[in-house]
């Protein structure tokens, strides 16, 4: 129904915002990713919502960005996640590790965000799978087999960054295999 708001920043209150629309003030939530992006108070602003009617109330959602907005769409649909948990976890992780976390079918991730329990991280990923993530370009995109998936997820079980693994994993060959891989991709990072 409310699709789009642009007007005045007028109050931020972490997680609500309020924006004046020609005299119109509209009280929205946002992730935290997109409060720390939004201007001072009194600049203009634009934000992507999502509306939500329940029976004692009517919320709206605000979002930077489309793909930020489509992830919350995506994690209010699964069963026992509601638009308070969707925002949760989209401030707690962001879109893009959102995506790696069910990319890489990885509880440990999930499990951080505050409200988040190993059942509800487990039924994130399964019914997520596919569903997010496909399209965003992350270190997991790089992994087109599964040896190459079995490499950057040991590179990342050891520490290493997103961006590290995903450089070292360019860098091998494509039909090295898992263990000899790892080596070539350990001496690469040491250099």
């Amino acid at each position: 129904m409310i699709g789009r708001l642009q007007g005045t920043l007028a109050a931020k209150n972490p997680p609500q915002v309020l924006i004046d629309c020609h005299g119109v003030g509209y009280e929205v939530d946002v992730p935290m990713g997109t409060f720390y992006h939004l201007p001072g108070l009194g600049e203009p602003v634009t934000l992507l919502t999502h509306f939500v009617v329940r029976e004692d109330a009517q919320l709206l959602y605000g979002f930077a960005t489309a793909p930020e907005r489509d992830a919350f769409r995506q994690l209010i649909k699964v069963t026992g996640v509601g638009p308070r948990m969707a925002l949760g976890v989209l401030s707690g992780l962001g879109v893009q590790e959102l995506a790696q976390a069910i990319t890489a079918q990885e509880t440990g991730r999930l499990v951080k965000v505050p409200g988040i329990g190993k059942k509800t991280a487990e039924r994130l990923l399964l019914e997520l799978k596919g569903k997010l993530g496909a399209d965003l370009g992350s270190a997991h995109a790089h992994a087109s087999t599964a040896q190459q998936a079995d490499i950057l997820q040991a590179l990342l079980a050891l520490g290493y960054s997103d961006k590290d693994a995903a450089a070292a994993l360019k860098a091998l060959p494509a039909d090295v295999g898992v263990s000899d891989g790892i080596k070539l991709a350990l001496r690469a990072l040491a250099r």
